[in-house]
């Protein structure tokens, strides 16, 4: 692959203190104005999705979002020409995230309906946590996301169990009600309505109405209670471990390697890609 021109480098720094900072007035400036846009896009979709409306202004929300898909499909380029690895920001979830929030539109022209997956541009607003430098949000972020992290093994273990419990009971009730309510016509469908109670749903169109069918259904409600505990237990007391450690101060600085955000404020290098936070005091 050829080196990069050197000549491009200043500018290509400068855009990506542009799109990826809000240290300076532009860089600020650009994100509230990407943060409206991605508000007025998502706006457009639902209003869209109303029958009503859509019949009136079918062609001006047709073009509105033809309009924001352009905008968000050339900064989408520029963040991708912005940074020295463009695979890490690709690969990345806000990267993948800005391309999910184009690909719809152009979906559309091939399946119709799929526009209406844009709504996901919303999943984009997480970044006003670094637009206003709501660091302290990050660093509670980040200890959900370890907490959630560690309890993932005894959380698999128990969904498992779960999962388990629901087989057997669908079977049962498959036998027990499956003679004389139709409702119960397949051991798959029997296992639905164990998922339903057990979660304590109850979306009511499947009841049993054997006495027999209605005392194992009653025995699965209460044990329902107990399957949500369980998960919530396990998870809180993650919180407090996570919690008592004194966690770093997340900032918002975002890497000009692979632009990934999320590092300690005394951090000199990208915790995942090794580049220098700081390569302007390198040169």
């Amino acid at each position: 692959m050829a080196a990069k021109n050197p000549d491009s480098l200043p500018f290509q720094n400068r855009l990506h203190e542009i799109i990826f900072e809000a240290d300076t007035p532009e860089g600020r400036f650009f994100d509230i104005v990407l943060l409206l846009a991605i508000l007025a896009s998502v706006l457009v979709v639902m209003l869209e999705s109303i029958s009503e409306l859509n019949v009136k202004y079918h062609q001006v929300f047709y073009v509105l979002e033809w309009v924001f898909t352009a905008l968000f499909t050339v900064e989408y380029i520029l963040r991708l020409y912005s940074v020295k690895s463009p695979t890490h920001y690709a690969t990345s979830f806000y990267g993948i995230i800005d391309l999910l929030a184009i690909l719809p539109t152009y979906l559309s022209l091939l399946v119709t309906g799929t526009q209406y997956l844009l709504v996901i541009r919303i999943l984009r607003l997480l970044r006003v946590f670094r637009v206003f430098k709501l660091g302290h949000f990050l660093t509670e972020g980040d200890i959900i996301f370890k907490a959630m992290k560690a309890s993932r093994a005894k959380i698999t273990v128990f969904f498992m169990f779960v999962l388990l419990l629901v087989t057997v009971f669908g079977a049962i009730m498959y036998l027990v009600e499956g003679e004389d309510n139709s409702s119960f016509s397949s051991i798959p469908r029997s296992i639905y309505w164990a998922i339903v109670t057990l979660t304590t749903v109850g979306y009511g169109d499947i009841t049993p109405i054997t006495s027999v069918g209605q005392f194992i259904s009653a025995m699965v409600m209460i044990l329902g209670y107990a399957v949500i505990a369980v998960p919530t237990g396990i998870v809180s007391s993650e919180f407090i471990e996570q919690s008592r450690k004194k966690p770093w101060m997340v900032t918002t600085m975002a890497c000009p390697n692979c632009s990934l955000e999320g590092h300690d404020s005394d951090a000199s290098f990208c915790k995942y890609c090794g580049e220098s936070l700081h390569p302007e005091k390198n040169d």
